[in-house]
């Protein structure tokens, strides 16, 4: 039997019989759907989850800091030391003192916290508003939302105004501190999202200039290779330190949601078998209405395996067209959702988001995993249709 023939044959139905055909695509399209809405929310959860961590450089980066035991700390000697190690490409420390800053009439108390413009895109901290200070801007500083709330001002109304300090220093081989003002008024040029912790960023260049910090915090270490990550991070714990890596984190994130988008899955999976079902039953009614027209193509010549390949064609269309419907309701259904999400969530003054994520890989598997899901539940009938004796097809009523 030529191809064409085979094409022409297989879409028959959807002349013949349009109605149970639409149907049973549809019925198809149903499951299918189940399995792309739920998987697509597992997709958007994690979507969620890391959408704040700045790929890129932040994954090349270890985060660096003091033991509690205090019995090595980050310190001038230690931060050359690690910067020396083949594997890494850039040390950015932080250093912390407590402070005291001033926005028009209004004083709180917070971390007022140095750093390198470069440490922003180590630690993969985002701007939530305005920008980061650049290498020589030592008269500007950002800060946290939770600063501003403290200061009853939005992000926007503060972006550009002015803010002093009073930093509480340690005098050395004391346990006692000095306040000394800051002479300056700084500029405030973005913030970030944070309303769990009180601080601001100010240029180490300009916290140098006025104080001369022991020790830091902690540092962000840029590797220049992701396969040396392992090894610098063993090199520099190996001296004492405590550890952690964005890579990680992002990796474990990964695998979680791998196992929750399985499982929501496995839930839309019920919905498929059961369009399955419903599939077979149309190929299995096809196959008795059919009978005689069988009997009739094997005795004008049609081989059992030209009446198999006709079947299979036919569920394989049918379950890959199920997937196509399946996949457009899902992703309908899910952009719908978000889109009344995010309205609500603008309303009330919140956040919209991607809870409902479709990416494109995702979707041609289903598609696929649709057409494969029908080639395996047409070959029961296509083997019984190509089993038929001509004579009995014939005379089957």
């Amino acid at each position: 039997m030529r191809l064409d023939d085979i094409i022409k044959l297989s879409t028959r139905m959807f002349r013949t019989r349009a109605s149970r055909t639409w149907l049973t695509i549809l019925g198809i399209g149903v499951g299918t759907s189940a399995v792309v809405v739920l998987v697509g929310l597992g997709y958007g959860l994690q979507g969620i989850l890391l959408e704040r961590i700045i790929f890129g450089e932040s994954l090349l980066s270890l985060n660096v800091s003091n033991p509690s035991s205090k019995t090595v700390v980050l310190d001038s000697q230690q931060i050359q030391e690690i910067l020396d190690m083949e594997e890494v490409e850039n040390v950015s420390p932080l250093a912390s003192y407590s402070s005291l800053v001033t926005f028009e009439d209004l004083t709180g108390s917070i971390a007022l916290q140095a750093v390198e413009p470069s440490y922003f895109r180590y630690a993969g901290i985002p701007a939530n508003e305005g920008e980061f200070f650049k290498e020589g801007e030592n008269n500007k500083i950002v800060l946290s939302t939770a600063v501003l709330k403290m200061f009853a001002t939005e992000p926007q109304d503060i972006i550009g105004k002015t803010v002093t300090f009073r930093v509480s220093v340690p005098i050395k081989d004391s346990d006692k501190v000095q306040e000394i003002s800051l002479p300056k008024h700084y500029e405030v040029s973005g913030t970030i999202d944070n309303l769990s912790s009180l601080f601001a960023f100010m240029p180490l260049s300009e916290f140098t200039a006025h104080f001369s910090p022991s020790f830091y915090d902690k540092a962000q270490v840029k590797v220049s290779k992701s396969e040396f990550l392992n090894a610098a991070e063993q090199k520099i714990i190996e001296k004492g330190f405590v550890v952690s890596a964005f890579s990680k984190t992002v990796e474990q994130a990964n695998k979680i949601f791998q196992g929750v988008q399985g499982t929501l899955g496995l839930f839309g999976g019920i919905a498929l078998i059961v369009s399955a079902i419903g599939m077979f039953n149309t190929m299995t009614v096809t196959l008795l209405e059919r009978t005689n027209e069988i009997g009739v193509m094997r005795t004008i010549g049609a081989s059992s395996r030209d009446i198999m390949i006709l079947f299979l064609a036919e569920s394989v269309i049918l379950g890959f067209l199920g997937g196509i419907v399946g996949a457009g309701i899902g992703v309908g259904i899910g952009k719908g959702l978000n889109g009344l999400i995010n309205t609500a969530a603008t309303r009330l003054g919140g956040v919209a988001m991607t809870l409902f994520a479709f990416p494109t890989p995702f979707l041609v598997f289903i598609i696929m995993f649709s057409g494969i899901m029908g080639f395996i539940t047409g070959i029961f009938p296509a083997r019984k249709a190509s089993s038929l004796n001509p004579l009995d097809a014939i005379r089957y009523k």
